[in-house]
């Protein structure tokens, strides 16, 4: 196995810099890795081969070159393992180049950015906010400092769990986090970046059924009645709610995305953006009364959500989503509501007040109470779409 050793080689000019270098040898052949880390003589331990740190106003100078240095000696560490693993020949010279190469997977930090950056390019903007998420979040457990790919261990993985939970994050969010974590994992494994050690078996990675927060019909008709003509914001989020009961628990992703041409023939048809499900919806007079009381001219959208053209829709979404979330529950204090209001709730509350009317549970498909989203799939996929259509006209009826 090849053996790195920290060199130090002071300057021929008497109070000048001297320069850190590694050295690597492999079958009796030395190569040395240069560095841009300077110090002068009485800042090194030549017995130790170690930086000396004091309490000068160098101080913080020499801490951050002592740190990186470590992360220098794990990443070839790590390089020398990894060629050791393939148990093919190698040279010193395949060492200093495998460091200079900074190969993608070195450390986690990088390599998951590179996850993210080619999602980015192959348009998958949803699920790379989601990895820039859990990185986030990862990067804040870690206090900013990376580490290697070899280094995530089950005990670490464990930890980070422990602090999510203390941090009161629901066990749900984090085993989202952690399947995540664990698929960067395995595309590392894969590459051959690391090897496979299993570091999130004993972590919850499965998903809990949520408790459904759904609001009554009575709850329903005082929200339509509310006097909100003074209030314009408040008044879009409600409409925009309603919007979202009207037409079965619309996530409002699909309400922002929706184009125009969308609407043909008294027929709203859209695919979801979360799995891709062609949706087919009759259009009813509570909606076209919604879309009456709004300005959409210039854009291709049908409702006001994504409303300036050339600029970042993800963004208009994401502020509009958070606008009227926050609306959302102004409205629910105003009629004491007891549950927080969100564009979510229109979803579990369509389900629940169709199952209480004794709807049959595959029209509805449970909704949205299935323990996984296949199996609503299967079901919603399988239905007349006009057995739909009828369930929600008459949930619709009862508003009136």
């Amino acid at each position: 196995m090849a053996s790195v050793k920290v060199k130090f080689r002071p300057s021929t000019i008497e109070g000048k810099e001297g320069t850190i270098y590694y050295q690597i040898i492999q079958n009796r052949v030395i190569r040395q890795l240069k560095t841009d880390y300077r110090i002068f003589t009485d800042e090194w331990n030549e017995t130790e081969s170690c930086i000396i740190i004091s309490s000068s106003e160098r101080s913080n100078l020499i801490l951050s070159l002592k740190e990186r240095m470590e992360w220098d000696l794990k990443r070839l560490d790590m390089i020398i393992r990894q060629l050791d693993n393939r148990k093919a020949g190698y040279t010193a010279d395949d060492i200093v180049a495998s460091f200079q190469s900074n190969a993608e997977g070195q450390s986690l930090f990088n390599f998951m950015q590179n996850i993210i950056a080619r999602l980015k390019q192959m348009g998958k903007q949803r699920t790379s906010e989601t990895y820039q998420t859990t990185l986030k979040s990862f990067m804040q457990f870690r206090k900013d400092k990376d580490l290697l790919l070899d280094e995530i261990t089950s005990e670490m993985i464990q930890t980070y769990e422990a602090y999510l939970q203390n941090r009161g994050i629901s066990r749900n969010s984090s085993s989202f986090y952690m399947r995540i974590l664990r698929a960067v994992y395995n595309q590392a494994v894969e590459k051959d970046l690391t090897s496979q050690r299993f570091p999130f078996k004993y972590v919850y990675t499965g998903v809990d059924k949520t408790v459904k927060r759904a609001i009554s019909i009575k709850y329903m008709r005082q929200i339509k009645n509310l006097d909100l003509s003074m209030k314009p914001t408040l008044d879009f989020a409600r409409d925009m709610f309603l919007f979202s009961f009207y037409t079965r628990g619309m996530a409002f992703v699909d309400m922002a995305y929706l184009k125009k041409k969308d609407l043909t023939n008294g027929l709203l048809t859209y695919r979801r953006h979360k799995t891709g499900q062609q949706m087919l919806i009759k259009w009813e007079k509570c909606m076209q009364e919604i879309l009456d009381k709004y300005e959409t001219t210039g854009t291709p959208y049908l409702l006001p959500i994504i409303k300036v053209m050339n600029e970042d829709e993800r963004k208009q979404y994401g502020n509009a989503l958070r606008m009227v979330n926050n609306k959302l529950k102004e409205i629910a204090k105003t009629i004491c509501l007891p549950i927080p209001l969100s564009t979510y709730v229109a979803r579990h509350s369509w389900a629940s007040i169709a199952k209480s009317k004794n709807i049959p549970l595959s029209v509805i498909s449970e909704g949205m109470g299935h323990d996984s989203e296949t199996t609503t799939q299967i079901y919603l996929s399988s239905l007349d779409s006009s057995a739909i259509d009828q369930a929600n006209s008459l949930i619709i009826k009862d508003l009136r």
